[in-house]
């Protein structure tokens, strides 16, 4: 039931900042400009959020996804990939280390350098900071990896192919989108998640159990096993998340659980105007777009 990525949303401070930043950095384009709306605000159970200024963007060679920026002040104790929920976005790349060269001296952090990933030297990827304390991998698939069905780069930067969702258990995750839209579960492998342990100060070889959910359109959902220390992602009472705050996915099908809501326009609601909300395992935003 649970299709391709379609929208990641972030939270920033400066939506001037963020957008020239994609668009000068990662080749994106500004497609759409609004505000949250009554009937979004009350769905996501954010009702402090109704009115606040949005930017939509999309990639250079492509309008089959989005990045949505959303004003908000950056919560101060908020420390990415370090709490439960949506941790990171994993855009598809040409060549990863052109990108690092390119990205040196921009408005993005590099908080992970590139490196080949500890399961597959055929994956090469690099952690990046955004202006909305996002966290954003740039992955390069040197060949075809068994197993794993990705879209190729249409460009040097292109669309969100993975999205991270990290919790207190990898099964209880896996469990969810199984259960919940019949996302099969994929066996566990130890991986490297630099930025983590960056943050945790403990060594960057560190591993940890992940899971790569297969899901529509040659997309995938990487469920992270997080250790005892790391707990839900705190936020002030009517506001979004910091950092990426939803993820928007195409559904055949919305579950029961699903509180539905119409009326949206534009990107990426475009052309039903419908969607449907729902909480993860580890408390994840989900937007479903009906298909």
């Amino acid at each position: 039931m649970l299709g391709a990525i379609r929208c990641v949303t972030v939270c920033a401070p400066d939506l001037d900042a963020i957008s020239t930043a994609y668009a000068d950095f990662l080749d994106y384009v500004v497609c759409d400009r609004g505000e949250i709306t009554a009937a979004q605000a009350a769905a996501w159970d954010c009702s402090a959020m109704q009115g606040a200024p949005t930017v939509t963007m999309r990639p250079a060679g492509g309008d089959d996804f989005q990045f949505r920026f959303v004003q908000r002040p950056l919560d101060a104790d908020y420390e990415p990939l370090t709490t439960w929920g949506w941790n990171a976005a994993e855009l598809i790349v040409a060549d990863v280390d052109a990108m690092a060269a390119r990205v040196a001296d921009s408005p993005f952090a590099i908080v992970g350098e590139p490196r080949d990933l500890s399961f597959s030297s055929d994956i090469r990827a690099m952690q990046l900071r955004g202006p909305g304390a996002e966290i954003v991998y740039l992955t390069e698939f040197k060949k075809s990896v068994p197993g794993l069905d990705v879209p190729a780069a249409r460009g040097a930067v292109d669309r969100t192919f993975i999205v991270i969702v990290g919790g207190a258990s990898l099964a209880r995750l896996q469990d969810f989108y199984h259960q919940t839209f019949g996302v099969p579960r994929a066996p566990a492998v130890e991986s490297r998640i630099t930025t983590l342990s960056k943050a945790l100060e403990v060594s960057v070889e560190t591993l940890y159990p992940i899971a790569a959910l297969p899901i529509g359109g040659k997309c995938l959902i990487e469920a992270d096993e997080m250790p005892p220390q790391v707990g839900p992602r705190n936020h002030s009472a009517g506001h979004l998340p910091p950092g990426i705050a939803i993820v928007s996915f195409d559904c055949t099908t919305i579950p029961e659980a699903g509180q539905r809501y119409s009326g949206n326009s534009g990107l990426p609601y475009s052309p039903h105007g419908e969607a449907a909300v729902l909480r993860g395992a580890a408390g994840e935003l989900l937007e479903l777009l009906p298909a």
